[in-house]
Order: structure tokens, then C-alpha cells, then sequence
């Protein structure tokens, strides 16, 4: 698994940013896609995928201690769908144009 700091680190070594610059630009980046979808719009990053907010249906559950019936609210949360080209990078196991 790759954590936040391995990626400012990675993304450092492909750019020639210093490590710090690299994880304020990483920050930076997801505190506008966070933004964009607590305001109900959707990201779209051609060839990488696609951020939205999808809303749940309010459904019927049990109360996991207790058995009794329950009404489990609807929400809101963030989903992702790949792109074509990241779907396709998996697939091969390589990076596009890798």
C-alpha cells in the first residue's frame, strides 16, 4: 500500500519538486476535489476517472446488538469511477506510456 507520503515522495522524484513542495501540491489537489464534491460537483479527470457524490437509499436494517428492526438513513458519499486508461494501465499491470 502506498500512503500520502510515499506518493508527495514519488510524485517529487517524476517532477523535480522537493518532497514538502510535492505534499503541498498533493494537499492541495485533494482539498479541491473534496471542496468540489462537499458543493455537489463532480470531478472529472480525463483518462484517470471520475469523483462524485452518490446518495444512498434510506433502508431497512437490524439493530446489530439488539436484532430489532431499524431504518438505516440515506447519505450522501464520495464514489469513484475509473477512466478508460487507468482501467486499461491496471489491466497491463503498467503505467500509461510505460
Amino acid at each position: 500500500m502506498i500512503g500520502k507520503t510515499e506518493l508527495a515522495q514519488r510524485l517529487a522524484q517524476r517532477t523535480g519538486l522537493s518532497t514538502s513542495r510535492a505534499a503541498e501540491v498533493l494537499n492541495a489537489v485533494f482539498d479541491t476535489i473534496t471542496e468540489a464534491l462537499a458543493s455537489g460537483e463532480e470531478v472529472r479527470i480525463t483518462g484517470f476517472g471520475t469523483f462524485r457524490v452518490a446518495q444512498t437509499r434510506e433502508r431497512r436494517g437490524r439493530h446489530p446488538r439488539t436484532g430489532e428492526p431499524m431504518v438505516i438513513p440515506g447519505r450522501k458519499r464520495p464514489a469513484f469511477s475509473a477512466g478508460s486508461a487507468l482501467v486499461e494501465a491496471v489491466q497491463k499491470g503498467k503505467a500509461p506510456g510505460g
